[in-house]
């Protein structure tokens, strides 16, 4: 296969992103890949990072390449998981307590910060509106989480996303109830359930 074959096959696994470390990954030159991007007119859109000119850009796939650890969650969880009414004003996303957030913040997203041993509970893969797959929390860590005090949901879209889950095929209450009782809201989310069930 050609340099030119296994850039275009990046491209399109990637729906028209391009990143200097999955080419040199693939045994691409830094040096070859850098004159394939300026001969084909990639657009820069972070460090390491290009976009083909007929691609829209994928702001939840960008985010999570430059910031490998930082998983969706809350309402953007809720959003890709189908189980909220609108998309998030700022991409919400959570990290190790002890990572550095401020890059986070200057890129207009929410992070939330939680012991390390919290952290890998419930991580899935999905796919962004834009067809590449990120990295997100589950539909039961993701209820949990918005049961927290510090999570600051509106109440109509805690209820929608309870409602959507209930309805699922692929709801799981027993995993929700296992996750609500490590993450300490075992008792708020037990008395909306009640409600529902």
């Amino acid at each position: 296969m050609t340099k030119l074959n296994t850039l275009e096959l990046i491209l399109e696994k990637n729906n028209g992103m391009l990143r200097t470390s999955d080419a040199v990954n693939a045994g691409i030159s830094k040096t070859y890949f850098l004159e394939y991007i300026k001969k084909c007119g990639f657009v820069k859109i972070a460090n390491g990072i290009y976009l083909s000119n007929t691609a829209w850009e994928d702001g939840m796939y960008i985010l999570q390449s430059q910031h490998h650890k930082a998983i969706f969650s809350h309402e953007t969880a809720l959003y890709l998981l189908g189980l909220s009414e609108r998309e998030p004003f700022k991409y919400e996303v959570t990290v190790p307590r002890g990572y550095n957030t401020f890059s986070l913040k200057e890129k207009n997203a929410k992070p939330y910060t939680v012991k390390k041993e919290l952290y890998a509970i419930g991580i899935t893969e999905l796919k962004t509106p834009m067809g590449n797959v990120v990295k997100s929390y589950n539909a039961e860590r993701t209820l949990c989480d918005i049961f927290k005090p510090n999570c600051d949901i509106e109440i109509q879209d805690k209820q929608f996303a309870i409602k959507e889950y209930i309805h699922s095929s692929q709801k799981n209450i027993f995993k929700l109830m296992d996750y609500a009782k490590t993450l300490c809201v075992e008792k708020p989310l037990k008395q909306y359930l009640e409600v529902l069930l």
